[in-house]
């Protein structure tokens, strides 16, 4: 990250405990609003899909993009041995002060060496994908992470909702759009900007098809209130 917004937010929240937000500009929407206390959250303020996501974690757990940390300190204090990892540097700092013995600062594209019972990519963790044409990548570099029986726990949102509908009850999305699930976004904190990013929130059905073409079982959990679902990757027997 040439400027660590995420980071930066993470620490002086940590710091002071003082009432900051993350602004975000995506393609789609003006500005939105991220609270920085909402990534210290507790079980007990997390949504369903994500207590139904830390309830369905076995064995030793990759916890892929951390954050603050939260849900890597409930596993842990639940017996789990999870590994935290996140490219933010200040969140990796942040992580370790909170307790967590293991923490990785590294692109997830670029970590190696080790294998996992449970990968979880929480708060729509598989956008780092990007673009959907690179979910091929991202199911070889999960092969890669997991032992054989592993599963991979993520959720997302089919963001169909945010387009216009047509008169034909369809929805109009751009001709220029490969994707509609596919967005940039940039972050904004106090005086930082972060670089634009792009982030994908992918449909069930779309991400399922593309497990089966890539040796995945794709299985949907459980279906939130507004678009958003928890589903699972297996390998294929």
């Amino acid at each position: 990250m040439q400027t660590d917004v995420f980071g930066k937010a993470i620490l002086d929240y940590y710091g002071t405990m003082q009432e900051e937000n993350i602004e975000t500009y995506s393609s789609l929407e003006e500005a939105d609003i991220l609270p920085v206390a909402y990534l210290f959250r507790d079980y007990g303020a997390m949504p369903a899909l994500e207590k139904a996501a830390l309830k369905a974690c076995k064995g030793n757990v990759l916890d892929i993009g951390c954050g603050a940390g939260s849900h890597s300190l409930y596993l842990a204090s639940k017996g789990f041995t999870v590994t935290a990892l996140d490219e933010s540097p200040g969140a990796v700092t942040v992580c370790k002060e909170r307790g967590l013995r293991e923490v990785v600062q590294t692109d997830f594209w670029k970590f190696e060496g080790k294998r996992y019972d449970t990968l979880l990519l929480l708060m729509n963790g598989i956008g780092l994908v990007g673009k959907l044409h690179k979910l091929s990548d991202f199911f070889e570099k999960i092969k890669e992470l997991i032992h054989p029986g592993g599963q991979v726990l993520f959720d997302s949102s089919d963001i169909i909702y945010m387009y216009e509908k047509t008169a034909d009850g369809g929805y109009f999305i751009p001709a220029d759009s490969a994707y509609y699930g596919e967005v940039s976004f940039e972050m904004y904190y106090k005086e930082l900007r972060s670089e634009p990013l792009d982030w994908l929130y992918v449909d069930f059905n779309t991400v399922a098809e593309a497990a089966v073409l890539n040796g995945f079982q794709c299985d949907l959990v459980r279906k939130g209130p507004h678009y958003d679902y928890l589903a699972k990757l297996t390998l294929k027997v």
